[in-house]
């Protein structure tokens, strides 16, 4: 049942904070709400009253309608120069004994395993291993493309890239069109963390900065490609990094429009240098969706990434602005799952992904890489049961 337009007003009516219903209606209005507006949302908004406008919001762009994608992840290594204190994925090159480094010949066995599968899009991101440049990526996807020309090839953070292009002594234009000529279509949106300099010089100083990572998603955009953006919440950050964080976003995405879909993060705390900072609160969780639809109003989608959230939280968030589930992805993704994620063995069929949109009174929607739409399962679940009667009949 889509959202009542009435029922919205009633809940906002009801709402004693005067500054809070202003909020409301600038939103229902379809004006953009401000910085302070977003703070304010988070220290003192209900979750019932964030989320049954982030629903609103969501039904407005999209309908019931709520996207994945048949995709799969290539981790070329673990290794990593970098020494980010939340993550529990990584290994230092100096105890590179407890990772691996994936050759090309790997990488592209582990495409050949999906050859008699519909899937579209091979996601490839892992640590920033010193010895695996710019040129051996650039090969890899080539051989990729080589042998299946219309998977969709989406890979590499800016902390990967800013590495690569500096080692190669490439600027971020030259070498992203290196890599794009090369096969790179998009790119994901990980590696943005929290951009203010007062929680990322705390949690991960010496990769990256926010003005690289910028960068970087700019000439991406400027050479026509996609992106996606993240930020890892629920750790050391207050509220208000959280809203820079987005309006930092928001601002590139009015520049370039190059922004497919937000996600944010849930911090994990376990195995990692952050292990004594408590994890937040599922009530929290989707406070964070529900302004972060409400705050981002330029980005299409916003994205709930199951493996970290688990896939009943996940399926959660769908009432509150989320209209993404990611993919069917399998078990080769082990970046959350070593910190700890719900989903120790991330992996869902396609049928149990959209049974679990159905089950939130959702369509579910099979899409590409670009958001382009593949299959209503709905539709299609309705031209079978005909096809099935037609045939008894």
């Amino acid at each position: 049942m889509l959202a009542d337009i009435k029922n919205i007003k009633a809940i906002v009516d009801a709402e004693k904070n005067t500054s809070l219903k202003e909020i409301a209606y600038k939103i229902l209005d379809n004006k953009r709400i401000s910085f302070d507006e977003g703070v304010m949302l988070f220290e003192h908004a209900s979750l019932s009253f964030v989320g049954s406008l982030a629903n609103f919001v969501r039904e407005k762009k999209h309908g019931n309608k709520t996207f994945f994608n048949r995709n799969f992840h290539i981790e070329p290594t673990n290794i990593c120069v970098f020494s980010c204190k939340f993550c529990s994925y990584s290994r230092l090159y100096a105890h590179r004994e407890e990772g691996w480094e994936l050759s090309i010949d790997d990488m592209l066995n582990i495409v050949k395993k999906y050859d008699n599968q519909p899937v579209t899009e091979v996601h490839i991101v892992g640590g920033v291993h010193p010895k695996l440049d710019v040129h051996f990526f650039a090969n890899t996807i080539k051989a990729i493309k080589a042998h299946r020309p219309e998977l969709h090839v989406k890979g590499f953070t800016p902390v990967e890239l800013e590495y690569m292009f500096r080692k190669a002594k490439m600027t971020v234009e030259e070498g992203m069109q290196f890599l794009k000529d090369a096969g790179l279509q998009s790119l994901p949106g990980g590696g943005a963390e929290i951009f203010h300099p007062e929680i990322r010089t705390k949690i991960c100083e010496d990769k990256v900065d926010a003005e690289g990572w910028l960068k970087i998603h700019k000439a991406a955009h400027q050479i026509g490609m996609h992106t996606n953006a993240t930020m890892l919440y629920g750790h050391i950050e207050k509220y208000w990094h959280r809203v820079h964080h987005m309006e930092t976003l928001r601002q590139l995405q009015d520049e370039t429009n190059g922004f497919n879909t937000f996600i944010p993060l849930k911090f994990r705390n376990k195995n990692n240098e952050m292990s004594d900072v408590p994890e937040s609160s599922v009530v929290e969780d989707m406070r964070m969706y529900a302004i972060a639809r409400l705050y981002m109003d330029n980005f299409p989608h916003i994205k709930a990434y199951w493996p970290m959230l688990g896939r009943q939280n996940a399926q959660l968030t769908l009432s509150f602005g989320v209209d993404d589930m990611d993919g069917t992805i399998d078990d080769t993704t082990k970046i959350y799952s070593m910190a700890g994620s719900e989903e120790q063995s991330p992996s869902m069929t396609t049928e149990e992904l959209v049974r679990l949109i159905q089950q939130a009174k959702r369509i579910p929607i099979e899409r590409d890489t670009l958001y382009n739409e593949l299959i209503n399962y709905n539709t299609l679940e309705k031209e079978n049961t005909i096809i099935a009667d037609e045939a008894v009949i």
